[in-house]
C-alpha cells in the first residue's frame, strides 16, 4: 500500500565487519602535516656538512670499488658482467698500445733535445716518423684485439647483451699503461677469462 507504514518494524542488517588495519585513518591534517617538510632545513651549515659527508662517503667506496673491483660501488661505465669480461681480457695481454704514451713522452724529450742541436735536427724527423710508425701499429693491434673480443664476448654473452661502447671501452682500456687503468687490474698477465 501506497503510503502507509508497515506495522511490523523491520531489523537493521548488521554492518559486517572488514579485517581492517587496526587503526583509524589519520585526518587530512595530520597526514600532511607529517609529509611536510620544509624546503630549505633550519641549519643550511649542518644540512650542507650532513650533505658533504654523504658525498664523500660516497666517493669514498666508488674509490675503493675502482680498487678492488667491487661491482656493487662501480661507476655505471663501469658495471656489469660485460665489462668485467672486457677489463680481464684487456689486462691479460700485452699489447703495443700501452708503451705507446711513455715512449712518446720519451721520444718527444728527445726531439725537443735533439732539435736544439743543428747537426742532429734530421735524427728529430726521424724520431717523429718513429712515433707515427709506434702509434699506427698501436691502432692496427688494438683493433685486431677489439675484433677478436667482440666475437668472443657475442659468443658468450649474446649479440644482444653487448652495451653500446663495449668495442671502445677495450680499445681506450688498452691504451693506458697497466698501472694507470682504472679500475685497477685483477688479472694477471695471460689469465684469460673463460
Amino acid at each position: 500500500m501506497i503510503g502507509r507504514r508497515s506495522s511490523t518494524p523491520v531489523e537493521p542488517e548488521p554492518e559486517p565487519v572488514a579485517a581492517g588495519k587496526g587503526r583509524p585513518t589519520p585526518k587530512r591534517k595530520e597526514a600532511e602535516a607529517r609529509n611536510r617538510r620544509p624546503l630549505v632545513p633550519n641549519d643550511r651549515k649542518e644540512a650542507r656538512r650532513i650533505a658533504r659527508e654523504k658525498r664523500n662517503e660516497a666517493y669514498a667506496r666508488q674509490r675503493q670499488a675502482m680498487i678492488t673491483g667491487e661491482e656493487r660501488y662501480l661507476p655505471p661505465r663501469d658495471k656489469g658482467p660485460v665489462r668485467r669480461y672486457v677489463r680481464d681480457w684487456v689486462d691479460a695481454r700485452w699489447s703495443v698500445a700501452e708503451f705507446f704514451l711513455p715512449l712518446a713522452l720519451v721520444m718527444m724529450v728527445a726531439m725537443l733535445g735533439l732539435g736544439a742541436l743543428p747537426r742532429l735536427a734530421p735524427l728529430a724527423t726521424v724520431l717523429v716518423l718513429v712515433v707515427y710508425a709506434v702509434l699506427l701499429i698501436a691502432i692496427v693491434d688494438s683493433l685486431i684485439m677489439v675484433w677478436r673480443l667482440k666475437r668472443r664476448l657475442a659468443a658468450k654473452f649474446g649479440a644482444d647483451a653487448l652495451p653500446r661502447g663495449t668495442g671502445i671501452y677495450a680499445f681506450t682500456r688498452s691504451f693506458y699503461f697497466r698501472r694507470m687503468r682504472q679500475p685497477k687490474p685483477q688479472v694477471g698477465r695471460g689469465e684469460y677469462p673463460a
